[in-house]
């Protein structure tokens, strides 16, 4: 279908890109086509009206290179850009660094890009931002001020990357999901989530974990799958000095697939209304 085309066509001036996409496209599609050109930015792309949607975008390279890269590209034009939300999944030409957002992003979802780091300056400027989503990624570091200024974001996707550590939180998070990492607790600071209130869903499966990080009482799911965890106490859910005090909103906790042998430990989850699902004979 016209919508599902994710090639980038690399071609060598202004009247080859018209002849490439009206060839491609244009010409044999029922949707109404038009062809735009840019040659002070040396860009051509092809817009359709009827579905609001950028299909393809030409990066004119004067030599004729055959490959090129998303870094100087305009943002909007490799992604979509909606009110507030901007959409940038499997980018073609390979997108390798965070994508310069509009200044009102609230929104963004890149997953499934080539994405390396992410610095200091990446988020800096766009302190609207309340969800970000850079699943499926090759993101290795995050520098410690990266989320500092972003003082709204309350859901945070990380997951399918190769973090080794993670980066100073958000406070005011109430998702967090670094699933399929590299984590070793050497790599989560103690009081990596203390603070974070209103936190509801922490989800660290399939990492490197050798024990149970420090879990808020506002937290309702917690995904410890498929770690290295060998032991908890009667402190890491509950706490030793407080018989009375209770965490009725912790309604799921995945230990499975760690070597923690849950059975003998059973004073510590008696705070709880639910046992962690793991091993216990």
């Amino acid at each position: 279908m016209f919508s599902d085309i994710k090639h980038v066509f690399i071609v060598g001036d202004i009247q080859q890109c018209q002849a490439e996409l009206n060839m491609r496209f244009c010409n044999h599609s029922l949707v109404p086509c038009s062809l735009f050109t840019s040659p002070e930015m040396n860009y051509c792309w092809v817009f359709s009206p009827n579905k609001s949607k950028l299909f393809e975008l030409v990066s004119l390279i004067q030599n004729g290179a055959n490959n090129t890269s998303a870094k100087n590209l305009p943002t909007c034009l490799l992604c979509v850009c909606l009110t507030g939300s901007v959409y940038c999944e499997e980018v073609l030409p390979l997108m390798m660094s965070v994508p310069t957002l509009p200044k009102e992003t609230a929104y963004l979802y890149a997953r499934f890009n080539m994405i390396e780091k992410i610095s200091n300056g990446d988020f800096a400027d766009i302190v609207t931002l309340k969800r970000i989503d850079l699943t499926g990624n090759q993101i290795s570091e995050i520098e410690d001020g990266a989320f500092s200024k972003l003082t709204l974001l309350e859901d945070l996707n990380l997951s399918e990357n190769r973090l080794v550590k993670l980066p100073m939180l958000p406070d005011k998070l109430t998702y967090f999901n670094a699933n399929n990492n590299h984590l070793k607790t050497s790599g989560v600071k103690a009081n990596a989530f203390k603070k974070m209130t209103k936190l509801r869903n922490l989800l660290l499966a399939d990492n490197r974990l050798e024990a149970v990080p420090f879990i808020p009482d506002s937290v309702r799911i917690v995904h410890l799958q498929n770690n290295n965890i060998t032991e908890v106490n009667v402190n890491t859910f509950c706490k030793s000095n407080d018989t009375y005090y209770l965490r009725p909103s912790l309604s799921e906790v995945r230990l499975d697939g760690n070597p923690v042998m849950l059975s003998k430990y059973h004073d510590s989850f008696t705070c709880m209304n639910v046992l962690p699902v793991g091993k216990y004979r």
